[in-house]
This record gives structure tokens, C-alpha cells and sequence, in this order.
């Protein structure tokens, strides 16, 4: 058995939980979400307490089992507290700002970057060099915060870009060839 799987996930007050036809629910106060699971592992619902077993033993049962027990508990916190990812831009007159449905950031390319935010995500900019993104859906919140940072990663001599706010960028030393050496 799983580690990890073996682990009971208690519901907060407010959120439930319904497993039928292989496909788990989770609502709460902030929304809905949905996770297909695989036959090997049976969900169990005791009032707030959800806990996973496995059904049928085979050579990845105990990988599912710690895998699907992981995204339950995902769910119950998104739906609850929610997720959010935090990014700092850097650089010389580098900026974002929200207008609309879209993050339009300046990143000292010729142009201004626009990115399509999507319904399920809420993206808000405090200061014109801080990013936050945040939804339901821990993995939805961060494949936005990774695709806006792969936009303009840090280069590591100048630390211009786009990088997570508890991300350490390790620096480099510039070149000290022909700088009054003989």
C-alpha cells in the first residue's frame, strides 16, 4: 500500500464529495471539480472523511493509489481554499497589467505580449512587476504560471524576466576579458 494513499483526507465544512460511475466530484464554496479514477482503486465516502483503497491489485496499483488519493486531496483544498502562484517581472521598463480577459505584459520585446486568460482562472496584477494567478484547479493555476514565465525566463547575468516569486535565480559573473588586463 501507498504511503501517501493510505492517508484519510477530512473535508472541511462546506465541501462534499460524491463518487459514482468511476468519476469523483468535489464541491464547495468555491466551485466544482471532477476527477476520473481509475478501476484499480475504489473510493470510500464515510460523511467528511474520504478515504481510497485499492480494488485490484496489479503492478501499478500502489503508484495509482498515492497518485489519486494526492489529486482527492487537491481537489478538496481547491475547492475550499483555492491555489494561487505568484511571479515577479524584472528588467528595465519590463510591466503587466490586466485589461480585460487578457494579461498584457511589456517584456522588452517589440511588441506587447497578450495572453488569453482562461474563465477557470483569476489573474490579477498588484504592482505593474507582480503577477498573481490563482483558481480551483492546482494544475490549471500552474501550467498558466509556467506558460507566462516561459514567455521571458531570467537570463542569469542581469536577472531581466519573468520568474516565481520564491524562485532563487543563481547569477553569473560577466566576462572580465579586455578590461584593462595585459
Amino acid at each position: 500500500m501507498s504511503r501517501i494513499g493510505k492517508e484519510l483526507i477530512v473535508m472541511p465544512a462546506g465541501v462534499s464529495a460524491k463518487f459514482e460511475n468511476g468519476t469523483l466530484t468535489v464541491t464547495g464554496p468555491k466551485g466544482s471539480l471532477t476527477q476520473e479514477v481509475d478501476s484499480v482503486i475504489k473510493v470510500n465516502i464515510d460523511g467528511q472523511n474520504l478515504s481510497l483503497e485499492i480494488a485490484k491489485e496489479t503492478p501499478e496499483s500502489n503508484a495509482k493509489h498515492g497518485l489519486y488519493r494526492a489529486l482527492a486531496h487537491n481537489m478538496v483544498v481547491g475547492v475550499h481554499d483555492g491555489f494561487s502562484k505568484s511571479l515577479q517581472i524584472s528588467g528595465v521598463g519590463y510591466k503587466a497589467s490586466v485589461s480585460g480577459n487578457k494579461l498584457v505584459m511589456n517584456l522588452g520585446f517589440s511588441h506587447n505580449v497578450e495572453v488569453e486568460v482562461p474563465s477557470d482562472i483569476k489573474v490579477t496584477c498588484p504592482s505593474a512587476t507582480d503577477i498573481t494567478v490563482s483558481g480551483i484547479d492546482k494544475q490549471k493555476v500552474g501550467q498558466f504560471a509556467s506558460k507566462i514565465r516561459d514567455i521571458r525566463p531570467v537570463e542569469p547575468y542581469h536577472g531581466y524576466g519573468v520568474k516565481y516569486a520564491d524562485e532563487v535565480v543563481i547569477r553569473k559573473v560577466g566576462k572580465t576579458a579586455g578590461k584593462g588586463k595585459k
